[in-house]
């Protein structure tokens, strides 16, 4: 009975202990807790503290708001097509002697492309020359016989009936003459044809046939095609919306200024001007269609090719900030406004047209205030920021570039 009674105490005397470490530790936990949290330690004893972190202003960079030129611009993509594009096709049949040309040449307009078999078209002329030569003597002839028989016919030695019909005969020769002279006229065209020129000025394709091969009038394929790429045009369309706008300009004797950009739509690669509306809207698609004309002096522009069309339609002055200055939250659009201690504060804003980098404001700011373009993610109303310019930025890169030389040229 007293062994049961004493093992009993020892465990009760062995619990209490363990429960009096536990407090201790955990009493000691408590205590180094409070301690790395006091004021002190967040105030400025540790550089990595949540306070510390929180204090440092916020590296920020800037734009100031200004009043300058904003562009009036509709975006759309285009096609780029070929003022002129023609198929040069025989006009006579023959055996093609002669390609003039070679695949992708610039051409002007009656350079020679290829020759055909001129002999059987210089036969038929012959034979129309020799025709009017003939029917040219008879015609001579006959209106000589007409001026005797009308001195006969004076004196009364022949019938009117006989003085008649020598006139009708001269008059059926000189009808001859005309069809004679048509002939000939025709004979050469044809001979001509045998000649194939360009008819316009531009760049031509692959030939379709080769020397040798017989070609004829019938053929719908040609030889090559020729497009004309100086100048060249641009096919785009803009919601019917907007077309009154452009309508206005159009109207106003105003010339509106058409940029193409690469499928970056970073680069531009040309700029012209619009030349002509369709005159009707596509009720499928609600779009009309447009036509820009570019002078392509660099040939950047190639026929099909897709690009991006902006449309200059107006140009007005209106306060402008950088796009990347405007955020977008549940109050709208918005700006980081810095007040003159280099605070920030969030501005709500009304915002306007949109030219490239720049958008209009207007309203919620005026000219010369200061808002954020670079930095927002680690901004807060109030948060206090550094400005950084471009020359500190350049200062920064040099010195790092220096740190890194001298590292690099230490010994190990």
């Amino acid at each position: 009975m007293s062994d049961s009674y004493s093992e009993s105490r020892q465990r009760r005397q062995s619990y209490w202990l363990w429960l009096v470490a536990l407090l201790v530790l955990t009493a000691g936990a408590y205590w180094f807790v409070g301690k790395d949290s006091s004021p002190q330690s967040q105030g400025g004893g540790s550089f990595f503290g949540g306070r510390g972190m929180s204090a440092m202003p916020v590296p920020v960079k800037v734009a100031t708001a200004t009043i300058g030129p904003i562009n009036y611009t509709l975006k759309a993509i285009g096609t780029v097509t070929s003022f002129n594009t023609v198929t040069v096709r025989s006009r006579v049949d023959g055996e093609l002697q002669e390609i003039a040309f070679k695949d992708g040449q610039k051409v002007e307009a009656g350079d020679l492309l290829a020759q055909i078999d001129p002999r059987t078209y210089q036969n038929a002329l012959d034979q129309a020359l020799g025709q009017q030569k003939q029917n040219a003597a008879q015609l001579a002839n006959a209106q000589r016989d007409l001026q005797r028989y009308q001195l006969l016919y004076k004196q009364n030695s022949i019938a009117k009936q006989q003085l008649d019909a020598q006139a009708a005969l001269v008059q059926q020769l000189l009808g001859s003459r005309k069809s004679d002279q048509a002939a000939v006229d025709s004979a050469k065209l044809q001979l001509e044809f045998t000649r194939i020129t360009a008819p316009i000025s531009g760049r031509l394709g692959l030939r379709k046939i080769d020397k040798g091969n017989m070609v004829n009038a019938s053929n719908t394929d040609g030889l090559v095609t020729i497009t004309q790429t100086q100048p060249i045009s641009v096919l785009f369309t803009l919601p019917q919306t907007q077309l009154p706008d452009v309508l206005a300009q159009l109207r106003a004797g105003k010339n509106l200024v058409t940029e193409l950009y690469d499928r970056s739509d970073q680069t531009k690669i040309a700029t012209g001007q619009l030349v002509s509306v369709d005159n009707q809207i596509d009720v499928a698609t609600g779009t009309v269609s447009f036509k820009a004309r570019f002078d392509n002096e660099d040939e950047m522009l190639f026929p099909n090719q897709f690009v991006n069309v902006r449309l200059r339609v107006d140009t007005s002055q209106a306060l402008a900030i950088p796009t990347i200055a405007v955020q977008h939250g549940s109050v709208g659009a918005f700006v980081y406004l810095l007040d003159e201690e280099d605070k920030v504060h969030v501005q709500p804003i009304a915002v306007g047209r949109t030219d490239a980098k720049l958008v209009a404001v207007e309203s919620g700011l005026s000219e010369g205030q200061r808002v954020v373009t670079d930095g927002v993610d680690r901004l807060r109303e109030g948060a206090k920021v550094e400005v950084i310019t471009a020359d500190a930025v350049a200062d920064a890169a040099v010195a790092d570039s220096g740190a890194a030389k001298r590292s690099s040229g230490s010994p190990h």
